[in-house]
């Protein structure tokens, strides 16, 4: 089982959280590229004013809801990847993140890239809190034929539950997860998953009862979703339960209507919760060891639709943490009409399946290669790593 992270002279294990941004995030509303004529022009409802924005270059911005982020890349703690995605990108939000939690783009495939994250990490299946899910039903990204990764939909009211109603929580736990990925890859995998995996899955959801009773802290997190779901990683990453991938997703960023104050809304939740995340990780002297990524399954595309944007490409993603060497990774895909894939999109500059790379190689020290399906260009985003 690996080390816990308290500050009992052990060496600190490498950890992962990835925040899934689930619909598709409007990257050029997020990172914003405020001084090209072209961006205000496609953009007559959704676009955001120079005077409003936050640059953080001459030609860049964030949405002005997300201060917090500003805050985090003007102390380098933030790599954006600007450009991200892969060829031939899926407009389909089932494919298009079977994709990016399968590395494999072209055909369906059995495996999540952070299942095979903890077979590596965890061979013998030792420890169900390898990996930990919060919400309800199991990421396609931490599924796999004989490992384990545990999910948990509420920390507290897990703790006060009955066995008799803990049993019938994950009964439905795992009735979502069938219904999610059958359609993918069949009932009989699915059912043999389970059948594999069902009782490691409850037998972690037990050991993670001990996290509340041990944590205490002074930063108050807001009443939503993605800012509960990043507390209860605190309190679960801070008990030193040996879980190295945590996994959470902040759901309704499919803007085709109604984009302007949603987005400003979730932007709002999703920095400042980040940011609560890294202060009570710096309270518990646990942050030196943590790396965030967040990412979504594509972009929009360039011109709003009078209410929104619909689905595109050439996304973005982020790298958060305190080893992380913050500013601009990749190219910021070209905003010039002639440049446009299908005449409406953003192209891909960089791979996602690179930036998976960099992360398994140097921020975990996993060999990639069989993980994401061979060899990509992997960027340099870390001060220092703990391997």
């Amino acid at each position: 089982m690996a080390a816990g992270n308290g500050t009992n002279g052990k060496k600190k294990d490498p950890v992962l959280v990835v925040v899934q941004l689930s619909g598709g995030n409007d990257f050029m509303n997020t990172v914003i590229p405020f001084t090209e004529g072209i961006y205000h022009d496609s953009r007559p409802l959704v676009g955001i004013s120079e005077d409003r924005v936050l640059p953080i270059t001459d030609t860049l911005a964030f949405h002005p809801s997300a201060a917090p982020f500003r805050d985090m890349f003007n102390a380098g703690d933030m790599a954006v990847i600007q450009g991200i995605g892969y060829e031939n990108s899926s407009r389909s939000h089932f494919r298009a993140m079977d994709i990016w939690h399968t590395c494999e783009p072209n055909k369906i495939a059995t495996e999540g890239w952070l299942a095979k994250v903890v077979r590596e990490i965890d061979p013998r299946g030792e420890n169900p809190l390898t990996a930990v899910s919060m919400g309800r039903g199991l990421p396609r990204a931490l599924a796999a034929p004989g490992v384990a990764a545990t999910s948990i939909g509420d920390l507290d009211k897990y703790g006060l539950m009955s066995s008799v109603q803990v049993k019938e929580e994950r009964a439905k736990d795992l009735d979502i997860f069938k219904r999610m990925y059958t359609p993918a890859v069949g009932s009989g995998l699915v059912m043999d998953y389970l059948a594999h995996t069902g009782q490691d899955v409850l037998k972690g959801a037990d050991m993670l009862s001990v996290a509340p009773r041990q944590y205490k802290s002074t930063v108050e997190y807001a009443n939503n979703p993605i800012a509960k779901a990043l507390r209860d990683v605190a309190r679960i990453h801070t008990a030193g339960l040996g879980t190295r991938v945590f996994y959470t997703a902040h759901g309704g960023y499919d803007h085709h209507a109604q984009e302007v104050p949603t987005h400003a809304r979730l932007l709002t939740e999703l920095s400042q919760a980040i940011a609560d995340f890294r202060a009570d990780l710096r309270e518990h002297n646990a942050e030196d060891e943590v790396v965030i990524l967040v990412f979504t399954e594509f972009g929009r595309r360039i011109k709003d639709n009078g209410s929104g944007t619909d689905h595109g490409s050439g996304g973005g993603a982020f790298l958060i943490g305190d080893n992380v060497k913050g500013g601009l990774y990749s190219e910021y895909p070209s905003l010039a009409p002639a440049d446009w894939l299908y005449g409406e999109d953003l192209r891909h500059t960089i791979d996602f399946r690179s930036i998976y790379s960099t992360l398994l190689k140097q921020w975990m020290g996993i060999d990639p290669h069989e993980i994401v399906g061979g060899d990509f260009e992997q960027i340099r985003p870390f001060e220092k790593t703990l391997v």
